[in-house]
């Protein structure tokens, strides 16, 4: 059996990522086998993950793939692990309204343990009320032990040990430093891959979390997971041979999908779109998912093999958010240039004003390689304008059932949305 826990802290912005980057490391470091997770649905962190334990790192979303297969890529990581650390989402108790999801919903569901993050930069006795409130808000829930974050002096530390003494153990603290940070931008934290001084902060991070005898102690508070793993279903691959476009432009794909197309015996076709590759001609579909098109689009705008090889591919072709902007006509940038695209959908997408869009989304196909109901997410900046006729790819709803307008496009055999797929709804 491998050990597992959850990472977890009040709210977003407490240094949960770092700190669970940090206990990563450090496991590597000391010879374990560890693999992370991450909670909910997200591209960027688990990059830092991989970067950090040298393997993939799945997410676990249990409003859009259900208890099952939550448990059955848990224990997929628990045949190649000893521990595995699942990076919580938001703060310990946000999740959908009105459905389960949460951190703490997929704790209690798994019986794992939570390692609750706490920033301390701003409070000292008050400590004690909010690590109560969150130990006790509910009984289903573990708060097995707490690292203090952003500490900033011996006296600082003493008064929350203080405050602390009848709570949760403490399982180690972290000093307060402006050198050991991860820099973001509008989706989020700047991807692993181009960050160049990534490993430099992650050794870094180990250091700071790993004092004294931390890895014990957390060893000792986490929960066993089995390494059965059982049948997952509810996302076949799209084709037997799947062209994948896969680099900095197009980074959000989610590693679970590949790894049960692969090992449904789908043969995966990575390209580069930067590096002005086409899809493979042995391809049966093609498929691009979401990133950050939006750096990068003159480059791509330049990249003729790339676009042209996706206008003379005989093969179904399939965008999700990044990738769906690229299929469309015309990209306009943050500072209003427009690039032209593959002009195979008939959509303008554009970054020069900017609007939210984001929340999960209960999705059905109108027609395609889909599961009959899908679970995914939206979330991006762009806004978008249809330009000619096409049909609607998905009708859609929020998390709780509220229909919401139809989403995505449909032209012959190109297709794409701003919805990124989970998987098969539960």
């Amino acid at each position: 059996m491998a050990k597992a826990c959850v990472v977890a802290a009040p709210a977003s912005g407490s240094g949960k990522t770092l700190i669970t980057l940090g206990l990563l490391r450090a496991f590597r470091n000391a010879g374990y086998r560890v693999r992370g997770a991450k909670v909910g649905p997200d591209y960027i962190d688990p990059g830092f993950h991989q970067a950090a334990t040298g393997a993939p790192c799945y997410n676990l979303d249990l409003w859009a793939m259900g208890k099952a297969t939550c448990q059955a890529l848990l224990s997929d990581l628990a045949c190649e692990s000893d521990i595995i650390l699942v990076e919580g989402v938001m703060g310990l108790f946000d999740g959908p309204q009105g459905a389960a999801g949460s951190t703490a919903d997929l704790a209690a569901t798994l019986d794992l343990p939570i390692i609750l993050v706490i920033d301390g930069s701003h409070q000292s006795q008050s400590v004690a009320a909010l690590v109560h409130g969150f130990a006790t808000f509910r009984e289903d829930v573990n708060i097995a032990g707490v690292i203090l974050n952003r500490v900033k002096s011996d006296r600082h530390e003493t008064l929350l040990r203080e405050a602390l003494k009848d709570g949760p153990p403490i399982l180690t603290v972290v000093r307060q430093s402006d050198s050991v940070a991860i820099p973001s931008r509008h989706l989020g934290l700047v991807q692993a891959a181009e960050n160049q001084s990534l490993n430099q902060t992650i050794e870094s991070a180990a250091l700071a979390v790993a004092r004294e005898t931390v890895l014990d102690k957390v060893l000792k508070i986490s929960g066993n997971v089995t390494n059965q793993m059982p049948t997952m279903t509810g996302f076949a691959p799209f084709a037997q041979r799947i062209a994948w476009a896969d680099d900095q432009a197009f980074g959000f794909s989610y590693p679970h999908l590949i790894a049960l197309w692969r090992n449904s015996g789908a043969e995966i076709l990575p390209f580069s779109p930067l590096n002005d590759e086409a899809p493979s001609e042995r391809a049966e579909f093609v498929y691009l998912p979401g990133g950050y098109p939006e750096l990068h689009a003159g480059r791509l705008a330049a990249n003729m093999t790339f676009l042209d090889g996706l206008r003379h591919h005989r093969a179904p072709i399939y965008g999700e958010c990044g990738g769906y902007m690229v299929l469309g006509e015309e990209l306009e940038d943050a500072d209003g240039v427009k690039h032209p695209m593959a002009g195979l959908l008939p959509v303008v997408t554009s970054f020069k004003t900017r609007r939210l869009h984001l929340g999960y989304r209960q999705l059905k196909p109108s027609s395609g390689p889909f599961p009959e109901k899908l679970r995914g997410h939206e979330f991006h900046y762009s806004t978008a304008q249809t330009t000619g006729t096409a049909d609607a790819l998905f009708d859609a709803t929020d998390a709780s059932g509220q229909p919401l307008q139809p989403m995505g496009l449909r032209r012959g055999k190109v297709m794409g949305s701003y919805a990124h797929a989970i998987w098969g709804g539960p």
